[in-house]
């Protein structure tokens, strides 16, 4: 297989030696073997990386909205020029079947950049309030952090609205999948964007992720990852009182009420699975936590293992049909199996999967894991209140409607949900009880255009669409 090797970040619209000696291997998470080589960026780089992008601001904040949208409809199209390319990146770096990164990791982030586009180019920047004028103007300097499960996904719901917004940008992707990130620096040089205004440095959070949250010069930082590094950015950033948007971890929780008939009590367990264990489980809004009616737990342990054993199993992801892929990284197999071992120390029941790990053609030296579930999960257990990241599912019994919503508010996330009824209007005054930042009605589907953020662990601010638009502007009083 070929290592695609890259030896220079890309800084003030040049491709340039990092100013330190190390590099960092990605892996393939379909056989565990080197895919590719980045540099190992240092503090100097991003010193660097910020003082050019705060040379371009003041230009670039002052260029027509007209003009930024288009700059970015032009990456929009040179991403989609690439995407099948983009997707097999993606699935070797991530794990996500090939056909689902085509639409997922290579098809979302080409929508951020075209509605930032548009938004820049029709957003009131002025309103009046009494004598006063009150003008939005970009924030500054972003550094953007961004994670490793939807790689590019993540990087464009902050690039591009940034961009948009009129601000310039320094962005560490994460070690673990930076292949895309080259791509998106590629497409950004070709369309034309000014020096300055978007700047690539790869490394570790402790290297280069401090040392852009601790900088003077960057005015926000956007942060995509664990509740425990988003943390330690906040409280880096702080010493410098900069803005600070975090998206965190999640432990989302499923309701499904007590008046679903067989017919839709089974529609909704069906899809639980699937919303559980999308990349692999390695989704931040994941339903990890499936409640039922007691009466129901039966028929939910049964369901629930037909989907697993019939359509999850593990597959290379580049195969036909293939649902579930590998994990990312040797390390999260190891962080998932020790959570299977857990759920059966704790006394779960184990309805399938295990920690055992899974065999079968096309496994052979990737990051597989057995999709599980569990059954008969107190909330109070550590695989019901701890982010897996893995395809593992509690299914949580309750008895009552108040019991439900007591169970899926008793955790220190906030991030996502759902809930199914069969009365539409009971499923959104329930989905009203729950304290979290977006949750599913019946099965809604994800929005990439309305506000996506969360409550509680699962951090503060909002990306995507209008909300994801007005973070990173200022707002400025003229009184007249």
């Amino acid at each position: 297989m070929t290592v695609t090797t890259h030896d220079k970040i890309y800084i003030d619209g040049a491709w340039v030696p990092s100013q330190g000696s190390g590099t960092l291997d990605v892996y393939d998470s379909t056989n565990g073997e080197v895919i590719g080589t980045i540099p190992a960026g240092t503090a100097a780089d991003v010193d660097a990386a910020v003082e050019a992008a705060r040379a371009a601001f003041p230009a670039w904040s002052t260029t027509t909205p007209e003009e930024r949208a288009k700059v970015l409809t032009r990456v929009g199209e040179g991403l989609a020029a690439r995407m099948d390319e983009i997707a097999t990146v993606i699935t070797r770096e991530a794990g996500m079947p090939k056909w689902l990164s085509t639409i997922v990791q290579a098809g979302l982030p080409i929508n951020s950049f075209n509605t930032a586009a548009s938004l820049a180019e029709t957003y009131e920047y002025e309103s009046t309030v009494g004598n006063s004028l009150v003008v939005k103007e970009p924030v500054g300097v972003v550094g953007a952090i961004t994670p490793w499960n939807y790689p590019l996904h993540q990087i464009a719901a902050k690039v591009a609205y940034a961009i948009g917004a009129g601000c310039t940008v320094v962005l560490k992707p994460s070690e673990v999948a930076p292949l895309d990130a080259f791509i998106l620096a590629q497409v950004v040089e070709d369309a034309g964007l000014p020096a300055g205004v978007f700047n690539l440095v790869t490394g570790t959070g402790p290297e280069v992720g401090e040392a852009i949250a601790a900088h003077p010069g960057v005015d926000m930082v956007s942060f995509t990852g664990s509740t425990r590094a988003g943390k330690r950015v906040a409280e880096v950033a702080s010493q410098t009182l900069k803005r600070v948007a975090l998206e965190l971890g999640g432990k989302s929780a499923n309701v499904l009420l007590d008046d679903l008939d067989d017919e839709g009590f089974e529609k909704a367990v069906r899809d639980g699975i699937g919303k559980a264990y999308i990349n692999s489980g390695q989704t931040c809004t994941a339903l990890t936590r499936m409640l039922v009616p007691t009466e129901r737990l039966a028929d939910a342990e049964r369901i629930a293992a037909d989907e697993v054993e019939t359509k999850f199993q593990p597959k290379d992801p580049f195969a036909d049909g293939a649902m579930l892929g590998p994990l990312s990284s040797a390390a999260q197999v190891d962080r998932v199996t020790g959570y299977i071992q857990k759920g059966i120390d704790e006394g779960a029941k184990l309805v399938t999967g295990g920690p055992e790990r899974p065999e079968g053609e096309g496994l052979e030296g990737g990051y597989f894991v057995r999709p599980t579930v569990f059954s008969e999960v107190r909330n109070d257990m550590t695989i019901a209140q701890e982010e897996i990241f893995g395809p593992v599912l509690s299914i949580i019994a309750y008895d009552g409607e108040d019991a439900a919503a007591e169970i899926a508010n008793d955790s220190a996330y906030g991030l996502s949900g759902g809930v199914w009824s069969a009365d539409a209007d009971r499923a959104k005054a329930f989905a009203r009880r729950v304290r979290t930042g977006q949750i599913e009605v019946n099965g809604g589907a994800f929005n990439p255009n309305a506000p996506f953020g969360g409550y509680k662990n699962s951090g503060y601010g909002r990306e995507y669409g209008l909300h994801g638009f007005e973070e990173f502007l200022e707002t400025k009083s003229m009184q007249l």
